[in-house]
């Protein structure tokens, strides 16, 4: 008989604040986000915390009368974690940490802990590290006690060198070793891009969790790991596509999030050649998610910054099975009609109509729903590429319709 598997939660509290710049129903998203973080982490959110506040405090984040009410609910229900939902400097971290006495941890560290937990392949691993130890460098202060203070000898007295310092010399030894593994990694990498020959490239970018790796696997018939937890995918998958008798290669690459550390962005940017070196962009959006066109703000943010928004995209509206918008009663005369209360036909009216009928799909990568549409789409904007770049090759792909009507 197997054995039942118990997964031990670590009894954790989120904080953060509302400013000028963060009101309350922006810091509910982003606190709902950091709870869903902390449960892929492994954590269980029992409480939540915030202040109002003009800007952070330089010295504890928070003002004395919150902290000691954090410290107070820490003490009363055994809590082991907080985590703030920004990030903290290496002086707030310290101090916080002497007050709450437990482990103190920052929007950043978390995404940095998730993805050391979900990082499979050597490549993966030396980047998240990369990360972690940028992260790290800063924050030092005799976190390793394996180092005693160095001591001179005869011929050797001077001032030395202190625990401290010996720590940071070697955290940046470490740094510069990965960096020159990732280096040579890339260039392997680079090698295996150009051997791939000049068939057309796709990729599929995204928020985290939107469905990416589901619409690869339902696309590919391949099997790319899934699950509905923030970054299940770290490492990029690329798969050979045949869509009709027209192929193309399709890569599933890492997820974006909000306020996305930027240790992150700088050791990822090589897994992001596979979107930089893209002739096509699939843009994943989670309808059903309440939030989704921040999301889509997030994610081009991203792309201006890696010099990939110039790029054809495809906006690929997905979970339409998923969506439910509220509804007003009839005789309701006070409620005020939000987006909240748009069906998907109404949101098809908004400004996605401007993104233009070829350019906006809505499906279920689940259900595969509209999945022959999505298809069709996939194939004439691939063909138009294809052709564009082998003129003379042109006879060999017709137009979709043309092609389901040989195979019939």
């Amino acid at each position: 008989m197997l054995e039942k598997e118990n997964t031990n939660f670590e009894k954790t509290v989120i904080v953060g604040i509302v400013t000028q710049h963060q009101n309350e129903e922006k810091l509910s998203e982003y606190l709902d986000e950091l709870e869903f973080l902390t449960f892929t982490a492994g954590g269980e959110v029992v409480k939540r915390f915030w202040q109002k506040m003009d800007r952070p405090n330089p010295k504890t984040f928070l003002g004395t009368g919150k902290m000691d009410e954090i410290n107070y609910y820490v003490k009363e229900n055994g809590v082991s974690t907080v985590i703030f939902d920004d990030e903290l400097s290496p002086s707030q971290q310290k101090n916080i940490q002497r007050i709450l006495n437990c482990k103190i941890l920052d929007r950043t560290n978390l995404i940095l802990d998730i993805f050391a937990q979900r990082a499979e392949t050597s490549y993966a691993r030396t980047q998240v590290e990369l990360a972690q130890y940028q992260y790290l460098l800063p924050r030092l202060s005799g976190m390793w006690t394996h180092l005693e203070r160095q001591r001179g000898g005869i011929g050797m007295r001077g001032p030395g060198e202190t625990e401290i310092e010996t720590d940071r010399r070697i955290v940046r030894d470490r740094i510069a070793l990965l960096k020159d593994k990732i280096k040579t990694i890339d260039k392997q990498m680079s090698v295996q891009r150009g051997n791939r020959g000049a068939m057309v490239r796709v990729a599929l970018v995204g928020y985290t969790n939107v469905g990416k790796s589901t619409l690869m696997n339902a696309i590919g018939k391949s099997d790319v790991f899934v699950e509905n937890k923030l970054f299940a995918t770290l490492d990029t998958t690329v798969r050979k596509v045949v869509i009709k008798n027209l192929p193309f290669l399709l890569s599933d690459t890492v997820g974006f999030i909000r306020k996305l550390p930027t240790q992150l962005v700088e050791s990822f940017k090589s897994t992001l050649d596979e979107v930089r070196e893209a002739d096509l962009l699939l843009h994943v959006v989670d309808i059903s998610h309440p939030d989704f066109e921040d999301h889509i703000e997030s994610v081009n943010q991203i792309l201006t910054d890696i010099k990939s928004n110039d790029k054809p995209i495809i906006m690929v509206f997905n979970k339409i099975d998923a969506y439910k918008h509220l509804t007003i009663e009839e005789d309701d005369l006070i409620t005020e009609k939000t987006k909240r209360h748009y069906t998907l036909d109404e949101w098809k009216q908004t400004w996605m109509s401007n993104v233009g009928a070829e350019n906006a799909l809505f499906i279920s990568a689940t259900n595969k729903e509209n999945f022959e549409e999505f298809r069709e789409r996939v194939y004439e904007a691939v063909r138009q590429i294809h052709i564009t770049r082998f003129p003379y090759n042109k006879f060999l792909y017709p137009d979709y319709k043309d092609a389901t009507e040989k195979e019939d």
